[in-house]
């Protein structure tokens, strides 16, 4: 468990580090504040906490996610795949995008987790919940995106009043 802790830490710093110290490429863009990038993108996804029970460890996986940017609106809607070696959580999600700089915003947003194997095992608890999110994205060139962000199972795991948390890294493309 530490040392998952300790490679979630690595992760997220390298991510808020190429997130925060782009100013270059962003000054190369269009100067508008913020992105308005719809995407898709992969990554890794690293749950760091335990339910308590047999079967609830902490779960590396991978991550699948994309953002609709709603036009002219702050918010968008945002859809996310955590998947273990035993099962996936789908995740509808809503945000809203508060810009930070050219081409990158952060966000918070909530939706719902469906676990497709309930009991199984993902990065996100092992049972269907309310999902809360914090990140950061930040689009490169015309058509890179990288995102960061932190996710919070309510009561994600069965037989146990647990919340699960999850810190998920990845690059995507804007269409």
């Amino acid at each position: 468990m530490q040392r998952l802790l300790i490679k979630s830490a690595i992760a997220i710093a390298a991510i808020s580090t190429a997130l925060f110290s782009a100013n270059a490429a962003f000054a190369e863009q269009d100067n508008k504040p913020g992105t308005d990038a719809t995407y898709i993108g992969a990554g890794v996804s690293a749950g760091v906490t335990n339910g308590g029970q047999t079967g609830d460890a902490a779960t590396f996986g991978g991550n699948i996610q994309g953002r609709f940017a709603v036009p002219e609106a702050p918010v968008s809607v945002r859809g996310a795949i955590l998947f273990s070696d035993e099962t996936s959580a789908l995740m509808p999600i809503v945000s809203y995008d508060i810009p930070i700089t050219n081409n990158a915003n952060v966000y918070v947003g909530g939706g719902y987790s469906f676990v497709e194997a309930d009991g199984q095992p993902t990065p996100l608890g092992n049972r269907n919940s309310v999902v809360l999110t914090a990140g950061a994205e930040a689009q490169f060139g015309d058509s890179i995106i990288v995102y960061g962000d932190t996710k919070w199972g309510i009561d994600a795991y069965q037989n146990s009043s647990a919340d699960a948390l999850s810190f998920q890294g990845g690059v995507g493309y804007k269409f």
